[in-house]
């Protein structure tokens, strides 16, 4: 509550800077009640956010609850729509279309992709994550949090009627990850719990019965996600071209039509291959002298060779977290050497990735919500898994090599995701609109770029290049499936061969991206096309200013708005 409170205070100051019509206030009311309602519905959501008045409640599935929300959020479209949107003054005239937009996608989950009725996975943000987010940052005492633990823990039970209830007939997929994930609930609810609860021996003492008690119902659960609901699971996971057309547009609140976005990944498909081939070239002369031309002219035969040459070099769990500490080090005075963007004061504080978060990717960024103020972020890098075997430790360590480390380093942190958002956390305006409903699209395409400018300046060389270049060969391939699956007919077999014949992923990254590409759509385009509109974005004030172009200039502006769609920053920078 207290971040609130600050978080109005600075908005309140901003309001002062401009003199508000009567539209800013109608629709500033509409705002902050519409945000009142989404949180207090969304309880999860807004500890995730850092507004910590809801962390002892749960999300109400119910059909009676949904019919209710689904009628609120009618009538707060119903209120925008009586705004006249031209009178709108400073950042309330792109944060009304914001909340519109915002509106209107709500509506069409509720109407028309009503996932609560199929998709189990909807209901681990209640059964798993609500949890999680109490133990993963400590924004309060331990003491604080248990009992809101307490309080969640008591009510999935709940939850687990309400989805027996609801679930109807999933695609099989889903209903196989689903009881993957709720085992992994169970463990969180026997084991996970320790970081918070181990900080208050009594209250973990009182609480034990409950941890059982809770793992008992998941277990039970588990059981019924096995005999009762898989069997019935012959739901289709592909979404329809109507439907994803529809959720595309809304996810992405991008002005590129779904025809654009296959268009323009296609040809840089092919882009990016040329140019991943060009640059590994010299690298695969140097490695290997003796080769003949024919050789030489094989693309993705010398590409692939430079890049498992490249993984020889690469840490190990006792060197992993300190050499990524130095890489951030690296990359930072990179940035300040070639003077490509301003560097928040927000400190960045290195640290070794919980354990029951390890073996998925070397590293990521843990930034506060937009709501919390104070919190800190934190970079965090992972050992493997204690449980791996010495050859699995080696595979995973040769995909995040040194030079994979360095790029990664760049997309996570440094100019990447924690610069950003560090930069959006600065940004004031009337409402919170802007703060709550980020667009993570804008978010991910920045990181994205930002790889993108470290290598075109010479970051790490022609090695870190080739790294860059591969992960963008990735986020291609992202978004060719996201569409090809869910408004296509793409089967395992042509999209494995897209993945590991034409952008060089590995067969267990690609095993894993054929399941992430059936539970989702619509989110693994973000990264290509939020990256596209990011050079689109730069392309054009190249263009509108020739040789005045200022690139630190253009990267903190283009960041200074908060994280809207890159559409409305488009718009403010007047392209």
């Amino acid at each position: 509550m207290k971040s609130l409170i600050a978080a109005g205070v600075l908005l309140s100051l901003s309001i002062l800077n401009a003199p508000a019509t009567p539209q800013d206030d109608a629709f500033q009311k509409i705002a902050r009640d519409y945000i009142e309602q989404y949180l207090q519905s969304n309880p999860e959501d807004a500890t995730e956010l850092g507004d910590h008045r809801f962390d002892s409640q749960l999300t109400d599935y119910s059909p009676d609850a949904r019919a209710k929300d689904l009628a609120t959020q009618k009538e707060s479209r119903d209120k925008l729509n009586a705004i006249d949107g031209s009178q709108l003054t400073g950042p309330n005239n792109i944060d009304f279309r914001i909340l519109k937009e915002n509106i209107d996608y709500q509506i069409f989950r509720a109407e028309e992709l009503k996932e609560a009725d199929w998709n189990p996975l909807v209901y681990m943000q209640s059964l798993a994550n609500s949890l999680y987010l109490l133990v993963a940052r400590d924004f309060a005492p331990a003491e604080k949090r248990i009992p809101n633990l307490r309080q969640r823990m008591e009510g999935i039970p709940h939850v687990i009627t309400q989805a027996k209830a609801n679930l109807q007939h999933p695609p099989r997929v889903h209903t196989e990850t689903a009881i993957e994930q709720t085992q992994g609930a169970i463990n969180l609810v026997r084991e996970g719990l320790s970081p918070v609860l181990d900080r208050a021996p009594q209250m973990k003492k009182e609480l034990t019965p409950l941890q059982e008690k809770t793992a008992a119902a998941l277990e039970d659960y588990k059981k019924w996600l096995q005999n009762d609901l898989l069997p019935r699971s012959d739901g289709d996971f592909r979404l329809g071209a109507d439907k994803f057309r529809k959720k595309l547009r809304f996810a992405l609140a991008s002005d590129l039509s779904m025809e654009e976005i296959m268009k323009r990944a296609q040809a840089d498909l092919q882009q990016t291959q040329t140019a991943i081939y060009e640059t590994g070239l010299p690298l695969y002369k140097k490695y290997f002298p003796n080769a003949d031309d024919k050789t030489l002219a094989d693309k993705h035969a010398v590409t692939a060779a430079v890049l498992d040459k490249l993984a020889e070099q690469h840490p190990d769990d006792a060197t992993v977290v300190s050499y990524a500490q130095k890489i951030l080090g690296e990359a930072t005075d990179f940035v300040k050497q070639h003077n490509l963007v301003t560097i928040p004061s927000v400190p960045l504080d290195v640290i070794a990735m919980p354990e029951f978060k390890r073996g998925v990717a070397i590293a990521y960024c843990d930034s506060p919500g937009p709501v919390d103020k104070n919190g800190k972020t934190f970079f965090a890098v992972a050992p493997t898994p204690t449980d791996w075997s010495k050859e699995r430790k080696e595979s995973f360590f040769r995909e995040y090599n040194n030079y994979m480390i360095r790029d990664l380093t760049v997309h996570e942190a440094m100019p990447g995701h924690y610069l950003q958002l560090a930069h959006a956390n600065e940004f004031s305006a009337p409402t919170l609109v802007r703060a709550i409903f980020r667009s993570g699209t804008f978010i991910e395409g920045w990181a994205v770029y930002t790889e993108q400018l470290m290598a075109e300046q010479g970051y790490g060389g022609p090695e870190v290049k080739m790294q860059q270049l591969k992960m963008r060969l990735r986020a291609i391939a992202n978004a060719i499936l996201d569409q090809s699956i869910h408004a296509g007919n793409m089967n395992e077999k042509e999209a494995m061969d897209l993945m590991m014949k034409q952008t060089f992923q590995q067969e267990g990254e690609a095993v894993a991206k054929w399941k992430r590409a059936r539970l989702t759509s619509a989110q693994l385009s973000t990264y290509f096309v939020g990256a596209t509109e990011h050079l689109d974005l730069r392309a054009a004030e190249e263009k509108k200013l020739g040789r005045d172009f200022d690139l630190k200039k253009y990267n903190d502006q283009g960041i200074s708005y908060g994280s809207p769609p890159v559409k409305f920053v488009r718009e403010l920078m007047g392209l």
